[in-house]
């Protein structure tokens, strides 16, 4: 006969058995569903394909788990996964890129969520993730084909040529590395402590590059520029042999002009500086009479011929007449009569006749 004791363990023992069982059953299960404990909402990522991924994989937001992949069906376009994000899991905006990524070297996947921007919109349930946003990493039979044709791709004769150099440029070399291998970690450590120092110089970096981008046309016209110079002085190689060979002498023969000169030719210098400031206010002029020098002897030459003087006069006297109209407000005073007395000065007096007249 069961005695109370044993009765009341017996019934504690099923009580705690179904409790268990039921947070099993709500937490693993996903029975909860069932009877209105849920505990999370639905967003349906569209993919290519799986690309690894099963059913209550991890879901992860900034690298914490926020839910479970759900039933993972084929559509016309590819695969759609649900995914169960936790009801207490942070806002996720919905502008973001799903990624099927793997959690380890054997090859488990998950999905991590990378959001563009901080803001909402933020996911809700029913929410769609298109195929466009959605990433899955590259078949694992591509990546053994393409490193079987790289790997069948390079020839062994060259191969073990590369190796072989190797092997002689690295051999004894075990001081030097070790030097470099220091020095290379005393960069990155005072790198590390000027860190803002070095994330400035990022920033203003972008700066410098967008520039470069933006003169890529010009940078281009002058790498252009450089190679066809680069053809000009190949094509002029000989030319540029014998000048490189007459320079000596002739940086010799100036050198012994200036040393014959002496101190003269500082002083014939300084002289010239000031027949340049007088040549400098005096600029028109010259110009004028440089450009008229050409057309004088030019004509020039055609005045003397068979021995005779070829000339011709033109007179210009009152060609045309002077200006007389406007000036009959001035008081008339012979230039000879030196006893009349001073007039003031008309400061009205102008010519007035027509533009036209002459």
């Amino acid at each position: 006969m069961l005695t109370r004791t044993t009765v009341v363990k017996n019934i504690a023992f099923v009580v705690i058995a179904v409790l268990v069982l039921g947070y099993l059953g709500v937490r693993y299960a996903d029975l909860g569903h069932y009877v209105g404990l849920r505990g999370y909402y639905t967003v349906k990522v569209q993919l290519p394909e799986a690309g690894g991924l099963y059913e209550h994989a991890n879901v992860t937001y900034r690298g914490v788990s926020v839910g479970r992949v759900g039933p993972i069906r084929l559509t016309d376009d590819g695969v759609e996964a649900s995914l169960r994000i936790n009801d207490s899991a942070p806002r996720i905006p919905d502008h973001l890129q799903a990624v099927v990524a793997s959690l380890s070297a054997v090859g488990e996947q998950y999905i991590d969520l990378r959001p563009s921007t901080d803001n909402g919109p933020y996911l809700r349930d029913g929410s769609q993730i298109a195929q466009a946003d959605a990433r899955i990493p590259a078949p694992v039979t591509d990546l053994l084909t393409s490193v079987n044709n790289l790997t069948a791709s390079v020839p062994l004769d060259s191969l073990r040529t590369v190796v072989d150099e190797f092997g002689k440029a690295f051999n004894g070399q075990a001081a030097n590395l070790q030097a470099l291998l220091d020095a290379s970690g005393r960069f990155i450590s005072a790198a590390d402590a000027n860190l803002p120092a070095d994330t400035q110089l990022a920033t203003d970096a972008q700066t410098v590059l967008r520039t470069q981008a933006d003169e890529g046309d010009a940078i281009t016209s002058f790498a252009d520029s450089a190679r066809q110079l680069a053809a000009q002085l190949d094509s002029s190689d000989t030319d540029l042999r014998r000048l490189i060979t007459a320079a000596p002498e002739a940086a010799g023969q100036v050198t012994a002009l200036l040393r014959d000169v002496g101190p003269q030719l500082s002083v014939v210098l300084a002289n010239l500086l000031t027949t340049s400031d007088v040549a400098v206010t005096r600029q028109n002029g010259i110009q004028e009479f440089l450009v008229k020098v050409p057309a004088v002897v030019a004509a020039g030459s055609t005045a003397v011929g068979h021995g005779k003087l070829h000339l011709g006069m033109a007179v210009t006297f009152f060609s045309p007449l002077p200006c007389t109209s406007g000036y009959s407000g001035t008081d008339y005073r012979n230039g000879l009569d030196t006893d009349a007395p001073a007039t003031a000065l008309n400061t009205a007096a102008r010519c007035a006749a027509p533009a036209s007249s002459g």
